[in-house]
């Protein structure tokens, strides 16, 4: 009965969120609550079970998610993504230009969260494709699947720093498989795909690019615009290798660890970006910390998708559901890492939304991480992974993809649709073989 319970809670959370347009936050809380019942919890427990998974989730999540919203903001506001795009399209030149936009997708969508980047890159994409004559989508494509790509594996990213949490896995780790995964994601379903998309010929609405173009003299130097917005990446990959180095206890190990703790890295990264993004380019401290106020401002919405998450999973261990579901699949002949994919991707085609499709799966293939011993890591990139599959009419981005480009419905289908999904199976394809490798 209990499995019977949980597919209802799904199928309860499905109908709220797709169907009613009810707030997803609401959604988990009113789902989380049945479930409690149904499993025979109290109202006192169901409540202490909702502030504690609530609470151990946000925790120093709130830190990772905000700064990294901040670093985004600086990042997009200064002019160093343009500096980063334009300067790859110099480098790569019009015969391997998608290659050189898809870098400057994936540097960009490092700090910077998808709908956020979404619209900074647009402008940029159509300005080179109105300059350069090449078709529209074959100059997105590579760009905007990079986007995706950083969006569902790697943190700071909302689901899957979410997810690394509730895994207990090491977020620089995830960070440097991610990218070890997100490569050849991003390569066939960004410029190979890409290559089959010239015969498209979408007409966008003008009005829709009018956002601001920085000028030479404005922007920074690409140096700094790199180091700024890459600085996350070194300091959650690189410190924790050096560290290793040195002797446990021993200052030098001390100080690396500090630095390459997830919060204090973004801390950094953050501060860095507030002088040289902003400060030393000449604005006031009052309009920085104005732009860094926004910038948290639009996560806090994700904060409490990411939070009735939390509860909804505590409220899957505390009724005891969740060790249910741990024995009653510990004998089923499949890979935990195929099973937290598939687990997620037919959410994530109910639901829509790539975070909660995510996050909901976590509660239900956590007993496997534990009991089977797979590594949490990998495990965070299987569920991002299956996340981002056959994106459609049921989520934002397709209809922000359909509507800027304007394009039918159906072409949307066999372009943004078919590109979401080969993100995901090429990432499940490339965890399963570095599985073999570590």
């Amino acid at each position: 009965m209990l499995l019977l319970y949980v597919l209802l809670g799904i199928l309860a959370l499905v109908i709220l969120v797709a169907y009613f347009h009810l707030d997803t936050f609401i959604s988990f809380v009113i789902v989380s609550i049945g479930l409690g019942l149904s499993c025979g919890m109290n109202v006192t427990a169901i409540s202490q079970s909702l502030e504690k998974g609530i609470g151990s989730t946000l925790g120093s999540l709130v830190i990772i998610i905000g700064f990294g919203s901040m670093l985004g903001k600086l990042v997009a506001d200064s002019g160093a993504a343009q500096r980063i795009t334009t300067t790859l399209m110099n480098i790569f030149g019009i015969k391997y230009l998608p290659w050189g936009l898809a870098l400057a997708g994936f540097i960009i969508g490092l700090p910077l969260f998808y709908n956020a980047g979404f619209v900074i890159v647009i402008p940029l994409i159509f300005t080179i494709a109105a300059s350069t004559g090449l078709p529209m989508l074959y100059v997105a494509i590579p760009m905007l699947s990079a986007l995706s790509v950083a969006h569902g594996y790697l943190p700071p990213h909302p689901s899957p720093t979410a997810i690394a949490t509730q895994f207990n896995a090491n977020v620089g780790q995830t960070l440097f498989y991610g990218i070890i995964v997100a490569i050849p994601a991003i390569i066939l379903a960004g410029p190979i795909f890409g290559r089959t998309l010239k015969k498209y010929n979408p007409k966008p609405d003008i009005t829709l690019f009018q956002t601001k173009q920085f000028t030479e003299a404005e922007m920074p130097s690409l140096g700094v615009s790199l180091s700024v917005a890459l600085l996350p990446l070194i300091l959650l990959t690189l410190m924790p290798w050096i560290k290793g180095h040195f002797e446990e206890g021993a200052t030098l190990h001390t100080l690396f660890a500090f630095l390459g703790d997830p919060s204090i890295s973004m801390l950094i990264s953050v501060l860095v970006a507030i002088y040289f993004l902003g400060i030393k380019r000449g604005r006031s401290t009052k309009s920085v910390m104005k732009s860094l106020e926004e910038a948290f401002k639009s996560v806090s919405v994700i904060l409490l998708i990411v939070a009735g998450a939390g509860g909804f999973k505590q409220i899957l261990t505390d009724g005891g559901v969740s060790k249910y579901i741990g024995e009653l699949l510990a004998g089923v002949d499949i890979s935990p890492l195929v099973l937290g994919w598939a687990i997620a991707g037919v959410i994530r085609v109910c639901v829509g939304s790539a975070t909660v499709a995510g996050l909901t799966a976590v509660g239900i293939i956590a007993p496997l991480v534990q009991s089977q011993g797979v590594k949490p890591e990998l495990m965070v990139l299987a569920i991002g992974s299956g996340s981002l599959i056959c994106s459609h009419l049921n989520d934002g981005g397709f209809w922000l993809f359909k509507e800027y480009f304007n394009l039918s419905i159906k072409d949307t289908l066999k372009t943004w649709t078919v590109m979401e999904t080969i993100v995901s199976i090429v990432g499940l394809v490339g965890v399963l073989i570095l599985d073999q490798f570590v």
